[in-house]
């Protein structure tokens, strides 16, 4: 298997919990979480994060991601409002400035040799489909959440139904 779209192991992923407290360990948590791509998130705006609904509306992928609704994980939600707190204008940024790929790529190194792993951004995205899968979250959903399919503008499904999706993975 191709070494982007290696699985992040449920130990992988307890010891970045673990390991939270490192910076920019959130983002990454943060990916696990929510199946954006990279680009995606370092794009995400504080405007587009609505803690009362718990969801961001955010995504760059043509006409199926491009301004979706993804729902916050409750495990990740501190980790939003934290950062939404900052008050600054982009959910991940750096210097209170929007972060740039390669500066994150820097950071995701030292954090992935800090934890002794190899994975790719790309991985997370991967992980998250993967476990969204295996939690049995119904597939238009998955769909929806993460931007790719071509069901988005045949199905309109509600935002608890994406939350419930979201929410099955533990």
């Amino acid at each position: 298997m191709e070494q982007h779209l290696k699985q992040v192991s449920d130990e992988d992923i307890k010891i970045l919990w673990g390991m939270q407290d490192l910076g920019w360990v959130d983002s990454v948590l943060y990916l696990l979480y929510s199946g954006f791509r990279l680009l995606e998130l370092l794009n995400i705006r504080t405007e587009e994060v609505d803690l009362k609904n718990d969801t961001v509306k955010s995504g760059a992928n043509a006409k199926t991601g491009k301004d979706r609704i993804v729902p916050i994980h409750p495990k990740v939600r501190p980790i939003v409002e934290r950062r939404v707190k900052e008050g600054n204008e982009y959910l991940f940024s750096h210097n209170g400035k929007q972060c740039e790929e390669s500066t994150y790529r820097e950071f995701w190194n030292a954090i992935m040799e800090a934890a002794n792993m190899q994975h790719t951004p790309h991985a997370c995205r991967h992980t998250f489909r993967l476990r969204l899968d295996s939690a049995g979250a119904d597939r238009t959903c998955i769909s929806l959440i993460m931007g790719d399919g071509g069901e988005r503008a045949h199905v309109n499904k509600a935002i608890d139904e994406l939350k419930n999706a979201i929410e099955s993975i533990s």
